[in-house]
């Protein structure tokens, strides 16, 4: 899975682009047909705000989260995505 990640009035240190690419790997787990996934993450005055747009064969998820933190946004931004991707598989395998 490759994964994309950008910033909007925030500098991508190391340590947030380890966090995203741990935490966003863990989704292939469940599904493992994820061929790109793009992360935007954003800061506005005392709001962070994470966007992640997940491509998988035959469709396009996609997830924001907001929160003051950067991490908690980042770590729900991930339980979202994993629910989606669930629910995306579980319709996959019914037709």
């Amino acid at each position: 899975m490759q994964i994309t990640i950008s910033g909007h009035h925030v500098d991508i240190t190391q340590a947030i682009r380890n966090y995203v690419t741990t935490k966003l790997s863990k989704l292939e787990r469940h599904y493992e047909q994820i061929t790109s996934t793009s992360v935007i993450l954003t800061v506005e005055k005392l709001r962070q705000k994470v966007e992640a747009t997940v491509h998988v064969s035959g469709g396009e998820l996609f997830a924001v989260a907001e929160h003051p933190d950067m991490y908690t946004a980042i770590d729900a931004l991930s339980d979202k995505l994993d629910r989606q991707i669930i629910k995306y598989k579980e319709k996959q395998r019914g037709h």
